[in-house]
């Protein structure tokens, strides 16, 4: 059974912020909406690029079920948290920055494997 999960609501429980508390909605939804710009530049999400106005877009509305690219949802995390909350830690910041990268290669890889993983 797949459960519809919003992409707003997931990265603020991943930050560790409560559904309803939304004082913080605006700036997150900036943060997220600059990463998907991100990864339609690397070929992933759909064509025209992508956008999350409130809770109401889910992940299938960007990934269309696909599978083969669930870690991107640990990559907008990251970058979410790196622009809205960094660590003080340089050497945390650092982790971070390497996963992350870690993550656009794949999905560079994922994207040029399919021709591109745009979404129509």
């Amino acid at each position: 059974m797949t459960t519809v999960e919003s992409i707003l609501t997931s990265i603020k429980k991943l930050l560790g912020i409560t559904e309803d508390y939304e004082h913080f909605d605006g700036e997150l939804m900036i943060h997220i909406n600059s990463v998907f710009a991100v990864l339609t530049q690397l070929g992933v999400g759909p064509n025209a690029g992508f956008v999350i106005a409130d809770k109401r877009f889910v992940w299938k509305d960007f990934l269309n079920d696909d599978k083969t690219l669930e870690f991107v949802k640990s990559f907008v995390y990251l970058k979410v948290r790196l622009l809205f909350d960094p660590p003080q830690s340089s050497a945390v910041i650092e982790a971070i920055n390497r996963q992350a990268s870690e993550y656009e290669w794949r999905i560079l890889v994922a994207a040029d494997l399919d021709g591109n993983k745009y979404i129509e």
